[in-house]
């Protein structure tokens, strides 16, 4: 099957085409991945994401705006980098530089915190799945408004009305306390 007929095969949901995309197509995205993902198990679990979000964003794809290489090695190139900045903010996240004098919050203020945030958590789960990532896309990986438009098929401003929407819903249901 060449490649026009794999990404029919792609855009009109046939499963079986999925391996065949994976198998033609692993090698560039590995290629592209290596550089910005210097760890093995950071780059496996980005190809998978990869091809996942090639999956859903396949039938958006349009060859008049770009080849098909192109535009996977966009969204592995997008993939790599939010994965980077995941890994580099958890390393952020860790343990606190100890040279510092830490000002830290009393224990009720520090209590109401973790709550606050395991229930943001808890209505991002809830959220459709299409939402949550672009939710996900616009505030974890900080992602901008144009280049998560042009993954996911959309405009700009469809993209911000819908962030908006998001914002709004989970500020309703935590009563205010999310300001996104």
């Amino acid at each position: 099957m060449d490649h026009t007929q794999l990404i029919r095969a792609m855009q009109e949901r046939q499963k079986e085409a999925l391996p065949q995309f994976q198998t033609a197509f692993a090698p560039l995205m590995k290629y592209i991945l290596a550089p910005i993902l210097p760890d093995e198990r950071d780059r496996e679990e980005c190809l998978s994401d990869v091809f996942l979000r090639a999956w859903d964003a396949i039938p958006n794809y349009d060859p008049t705006k770009g080849t098909i290489t192109a535009w996977l090695g966009a969204i592995a190139r997008n993939a790599a980098l939010n994965r980077r900045r995941g890994v580099e903010r958890r390393r952020e996240d860790g343990p606190p530089d100890e040279t510092m004098p830490a000002v830290q919050d009393g224990p009720e203020e520090a209590a109401l915190k973790a709550e606050t945030v395991r229930a943001l958590w808890r209505e991002v789960d809830e959220l459709p799945r299409r939402d949550r990532d672009l939710f996900l896309r616009k505030y974890y990986y900080y992602q901008s408004t144009a280049q998560i438009a042009a993954e996911m098929g959309l405009s700009e401003r469809a993209v911000e009305g819908k962030l908006y929407r998001i914002r709004k819903r989970l500020q309703d249901k935590l009563g205010g306390v999310y300001r996104g």
